[in-house]
């Protein structure tokens, strides 16, 4: 049995730890408030983890550190900067690998499917943000000062997600129209969070993972459009009455609203097809995509309990 450190207790966090746990492991996880699922086997922390001392710490003897927090998205140029540092230098100091949840805002837009040898050509704040962190982490592998790892996803489904999906689906599930910049019609990867987490522990475990990133597997891309669809039928709600937002109407809401500002830099992921290319992870860490349909089923059980009541009188 091995310790394992967990920064963040989002659903990727909380994720990570319970498959940890339940494989028998020793895990703790590092918050502000202390926060995270409740199991024998998981210690909850309250901490700051830019507090480097105190991450170094709390990290002595573990086998790997996962970053696994997420900043409020418009104070990443802000916030990363510092826990990231926090966390690289911990994983120098311990010895622990650094296993970072990452994302595909790196590669920016690009045309065809993403792989990770895909350039990181990013040209906006976030996906920026995102290189300097991987290219420090990489730099301290390369120099064997840290051994390191990230895995990449694309949008989530899931309990506890935060991306397009939960921006879209309860309003279908209560059978009310969306109104967003999206091509409903454009093939998109959708990426579960349990899938997350296992690529995460299975990078983090395998050494000939490290050094490298990896993407998440996947299920095959579908249009927003079709997850709605099937979201609605899986309920009995109406098909759902999706509406595409000119860009200039997302660019003036930005003015006065601080997500929609955020939203612009990323409107491009929801314009075009956005493929993810994890051949790599199947092939090399043996790991295979939850089907769809089940990722699906569970992201509409979890949001039931919020829509359930809204959703009744759509129903046919």
């Amino acid at each position: 049995m091995a310790l394992h450190v967990i920064v963040g207790a989002g659903p990727v966090g909380t994720a990570t730890a319970r498959l940890l746990a339940d494989l028998g492991e020793q895990v703790r996880v590092v918050t502000r408030r202390g926060t995270g699922p409740e199991h024998p086997a998981i210690e909850r922390v309250a901490a700051d983890a830019a507090d480097t001392g105190r991450l170094t710490a709390l990290t002595e003897g573990a086998a790997a550190l996962y970053n696994c927090a997420n900043p409020a998205y418009h104070r990443w140029p802000v916030d990363w900067p510092p826990l990231a540092a926090a966390l690289l230098t911990a994983a120098e100091r311990t010895g622990a690998v650094l296993a970072t949840v990452g994302n595909l805002y790196g590669y920016g837009a690009v045309d065809g499917p993403m792989s990770e040898a895909t350039p990181l050509a990013a040209t906006g704040v976030k996906g920026r943000v995102r290189n300097r962190m991987w290219a420090d982490a990489l730099a301290a592998h390369q120099a064997g000062r840290a051994r390191i790892t990230e895995v990449r996803g694309s949008d989530y489904l899931g309990a506890g997600g935060s991306s397009l999906p939960m921006m879209v689906l309860p309003r279908v599930l209560a059978g009310r129209p969306v109104f967003l910049p999206v091509d409903w019609d454009a093939p998109h990867t959708w990426t579960y969070i349990p899938d997350v987490a296992r690529t995460l522990v299975a990078a983090a475990t395998d050494e000939r993972a490290w050094g490298r990133a990896w993407h998440v597997p996947s299920s095959p891309a579908v249009p927003m459009r079709d997850l709605a669809t099937r979201a609605a039928a899986l309920v009995g709600a109406r098909p759902p009455r999706l509406i595409r937002m000119p860009y200039p109407v997302l660019w003036l809401a930005g003015l006065a609203d601080p997500t929609a500002r955020e939203l612009r830099e990323t409107a491009y992921q929801f314009r075009r097809p956005y493929l993810l290319d994890a051949t790599a992870a199947e092939r090399d860490l043996g790991l295979a995509p939850t089907p769809l349909d089940e990722a699906l089923a569970e992201t509409v059980a979890g949001l039931r309990p919020v829509t359930g009541a809204d959703s009744a009188p759509a129903r046919r």
